[in-house]
């Protein structure tokens, strides 16, 4: 008989967990902000060209609002597979919007992993995301569907808003 766990999610498990879930609610984690500085060679870039995907850095006076869900613990190998890039599983206290606490899984990526592209400047950040698609679309549409959910929750992100930004002024690529 399986268990269960919580997951969260920052980046795209936030709108899409591509796995069965029993349960979803918006939460945030303390202590983190997401940026755009991990490579993506296998879901929105290719090895050649890896994209410019999420992880948390440590941020003591913040919070990352995102997605918990519930979750079967016989799913943990297809989020492996999925967070494989870099990407290190650790558990972080979840606050739900009633103010309960869950202990939820959560991927962080790094500096130490070979796919860690860190910080940059906001253009090349943009121009970048603006050029990279991978098997799963590509890099600008991951970020302008996080930059719409955020929103529409009412969540800011100074981070994510500003490359948005960015990359709405670049010309679309064919």
């Amino acid at each position: 008989m399986s268990e269960t766990l919580w997951v969260f999610g920052y980046g795209s498990l936030v709108w899409r967990p591509g796995l069965p879930v029993l349960e979803g609610h918006p939460a945030w984690i303390p202590g983190w902000s997401r940026r755009f500085w991990q490579g993506s060679p296998d879901h929105r870039g290719t090895p050649g060209r890896p994209g410019r995907v999420l992880t948390l850095i440590e941020t003591p006076d913040q919070v990352c609002h995102g997605q918990v869900w519930r979750v079967s613990d016989d799913v943990l190998g297809d989020l492996d597979h999925r967070e494989q890039a870099g990407y290190t599983r650790l558990v972080r206290p979840a606050t739900l919007a009633d103010g309960t606490v869950r202990q939820a899984v959560v991927y962080i990526a790094g500096p130490d992993n070979p796919s860690w592209l860190g910080p940059a400047d906001l253009a090349q950040m943009a121009a970048h995301i603006q050029g990279s698609r991978g098997p799963s679309g590509t890099n600008r549409a991951y970020l302008l569907r996080l930059a719409d959910t955020l929103a529409a929750r009412g969540v800011r992100d100074d981070h994510v808003e500003a490359l948005a930004s960015a990359v709405r002024a670049l010309p679309e690529l064919p």
